[in-house]
């Protein structure tokens, strides 16, 4: 199974794995799985960071390298992906996530998210609850 993770399920994977819910951590360690990281979360990480924003301090470059040592795939942004995002309905407003609803209906991807809004679009979308 493809699973391409939310942002901040990224990020807490690689620096805050006391954070990351364990469904999401099984699915994610699984063997059987292919972890995906998008375009859309390193870019979305890029922006936040060099806004200062608390919860995106992290150098983005070395995030990523870590990922695809790591054994993470990463997914490109399309110009298709941009049209469905855009298609998509006015459930969720934040542009990196409509886009990574998109790139996970096209990849036949599993979008694991803690993100309720996310949820509202139905699959692709899996609801991660946040442990404890």
């Amino acid at each position: 199974m493809i699973v391409l993770a939310d942002t901040h399920l990224i990020l807490w994977s690689q620096y805050e794995p006391e954070r990351l819910p364990a469904e999401a951590r099984l699915l994610l360690e699984d063997p059987a799985n292919d972890p995906v990281v998008s375009a859309a979360s390193m870019w979305e990480i890029a922006i936040k960071a060099a806004l200062g924003r608390s919860d995106f301090q992290v150098d983005p470059g070395l995030l990523r390298r870590e990922l695809l040592l790591g054994g993470w795939t990463e997914l490109a942004i399309s110009g298709d992906h941009g049209v469905a995002a855009g298609e998509l309905p006015p459930i969720h407003r934040d542009p990196f996530d409509r886009m990574l609803i998109a790139q996970a209906r096209a990849a036949g991807a599993v979008l694991v998210t803690s993100d309720r809004r996310l949820a509202d679009y139905g699959a692709p979308v899996r609801l991660i609850a946040l442990d404890g």
